[in-house]
């Protein structure tokens, strides 16, 4: 990325640095030091870049379990992240481990808002959250900050680790739980004309969403980055190779126009002994479309739909951030992807399922 020579505003890191290993492998100070390795690393490469980061399901010890209140965890990484923080957003990010900055642009007269989600609170594994309506209030911050936003005209990018809406490799499943994803859709689909981008990791997976509100408009546009590090499971076919990518976005209101991904060939890498990043795809070209707005994303959804794709194979390459081009993903593999791309709800994403002969 250093070398792209491309001008960078800043960064977004939607979290997970420890390894994904057995929770005894681990400790809260193994994961302290982990986390502030990170950061200082990412420093040392762009000492004058402003980072917004998020907190990752990993970035806690044991894994998954992130509290409601004041933790170790938490007030070792505010301090690791005061560079780039105010101290308001670390006062915040002690309490609950989330926070809200503003982005003074050079070139833009409109300040952009930033509000880094910890959307671990709503993890399904996360057993201290059980049974709360609101882990550490932060849904009823979340609508105070989007409502003065609002009030300001300011424009908004929501930033978190574990994505909103259907896991798109998973039939009927949400990323968080249910509950709290119908909540959170709620809240986005009010404040849709305030936020011009949101963006996720979590998957290890590269995959877009779409959020209709509920006359079926699209209202927003929703992005999940690959990762820097591969994943599989014994029972998947599937891995990634590594990515990271760039964004551009409009300056006077924030939309976005374009992302650049790059990857990262592991098998070619082992094989030479040496890493070569390369660009993958540029989104627009790869696609067809204009720009990254919800309209444009949705047109693309609809072409993906079409029975015998050849644009969704493409698209399901790229999730997998080209690891390998024979897997193919048809039936009910396509229609689990088609839905949670155009279908955060509950109740539009069951219709979509059951509607499941038209993807094929």
């Amino acid at each position: 990325m250093k070398d792209s020579k491309q001008q960078v505003s800043f960064m977004i890191w939607t979290g997970d640095s420890p390894p994904h290993v057995p929770v005894k492998e681990l400790s809260t100070k193994l994961v302290i030091s982990i986390i502030g390795n990170m950061s200082s690393t990412i420093r040392n490469f762009f000492p004058d870049l402003q980072v917004f980061p998020a907190l990752g399901n990993h970035d806690y010890w044991p894994q998954d379990q992130l509290p409601v209140t004041t933790s170790e965890v938490y007030n070792a990484v505010a301090d690791f992240w005061k560079p780039w923080l105010t101290d308001e957003a670390i006062n915040t990010f002690r309490k609950g481990g989330f926070y809200t900055q503003l982005f003074e642009s050079s070139d833009s007269s409109q300040p952009l808002r930033i509000i880094s989600l910890n959307t671990n609170l709503y993890y399904s594994p996360n057993s201290v959250t059980v049974n709360i309506t609101d882990p550490a209030n932060q849904l009823a911050w979340l609508e105070a900050v989007l409502e003065t936003s609002s009030q300001k005209k300011e424009k908004v990018y929501i930033i978190g680790h574990v994505p909103i809406g259907y896991l798109p490799y998973a039939r009927n499943t949400t990323a968080i739980r249910e509950f709290y994803n119908e909540r959170l859709v709620k809240i986005f689909r009010k404040y849709s004309s305030v936020i011009a981008g949101q963006f996720f990791g979590h998957t290890h997976r590269d995959s877009i969403m779409v959020l209709l509100d509920e006359e079926e408009k699209p209202v927003n546009s929703l992005f999940v980055a690959p990762a820097v590090t591969p994943v599989k499971n014994v029972w998947q076919m599937e891995s990634n190779n590594p990515g990271v990518r760039l964004y551009q976005y409009d300056h006077l209101d924030y939309s976005l126009l374009d992302l650049w991904q790059f990857y990262l060939d592991l098998r070619d890498a082992n094989k030479k002994n040496e890493s070569n990043w390369k660009l993958e795809y540029i989104l627009t070209k790869a696609y067809g479309i204009e720009d990254l707005k919800p309209e444009s994303l949705y047109e693309m959804a609809k072409q993906l739909s079409v029975p015998h794709s050849t644009l969704f194979e493409k698209y399901y390459s790229n999730f997998i951030v080209s690891y390998d081009k024979t897997i193919v993903c048809e039936e009910g593999c396509k229609t689990c992807q088609i839905c949670a791309i155009r279908y955060l709800d509950y109740s539009s994403y069951t219709d979509c399922i059951n509607q499941e002969a038209m993807w094929r």
